[in-house]
């Protein structure tokens, strides 16, 4: 597998810069894969639960991606905070008809448009268990499906203890997020750019 490009700077000063570039529309390039972010992804925090930069989680998905061929678009979903609906929207938005969906506190899925929303391609739902390489095999499988494949599934760490440890602090990031939470917002294509 390959490596991402070492960054100039450390890992954990590099921060990711989201900017709006207008409403979402449907795509046509099959080759794309849509990564579809939560309404606080990086405004509300810039880590995951574990502590994870999120402009690492972005760089190593986007970089799976791209190890295949294919290209990653960003698009933000504030009228829901279900991560099965982001990722089913944004794979309906994905040209290729597969999506990553994935909160500010760093629970991702693969989606794909034909499915419904808690039915999906592979589920990570320990976030403070995943780790950037994790992230980056995310991404990679992605593509995969976005070019007919079957790939093995990402293997999945679990931790009983992670729950009881991080669930009064995932139950008040989601109290938090539920404030930027839009029902009227069409989802919003971004620009991706790191600092």
């Amino acid at each position: 597998m390959a490596q991402a490009q070492q960054p100039q700077q450390d890992e954990n000063e590099r921060k990711l810069v989201l900017t709006d570039k207008g409403e979402a529309e449907e795509g046509t390039a099959t080759d794309e894969v849509v990564i579809a972010i939560s309404a606080g992804f990086n405004t509300m925090k810039d880590e995951t639960l574990a502590g994870v930069k999120l402009a690492n989680v972005i760089r190593e998905m986007m970089a799976g991606i791209e190890e295949e061929g294919l290209t990653a678009r960003v698009v933000r979903f504030t009228d829901s905070l279900d991560l099965g609906v982001i990722g089913l929207r944004g794979a309906k938005l994905s040209g290729s008809g597969i999506s990553i969906g994935i909160q500010t506190r760093g629970t991702t899925l693969i989606h794909q448009e034909d499915l419904v929303p808690l039915s999906n391609l592979e589920l990570f739902p320990q976030a403070p268990l995943i780790d950037l390489e994790t992230y980056r095999a995310i991404g990679k499988n992605a593509a995969l499906y976005a070019k007919g494949e079957n790939p093995e599934p990402v293997p999945v760490a679990n931790d009983p203890m992670a729950r009881p440890r991080y669930q009064a602090l995932a139950a008040l990031w989601h109290i938090k997020e539920m404030q930027l939470k839009d029902e009227d917002a069409a989802p919003m294509e971004q620009e991706v750019s790191f600092e």
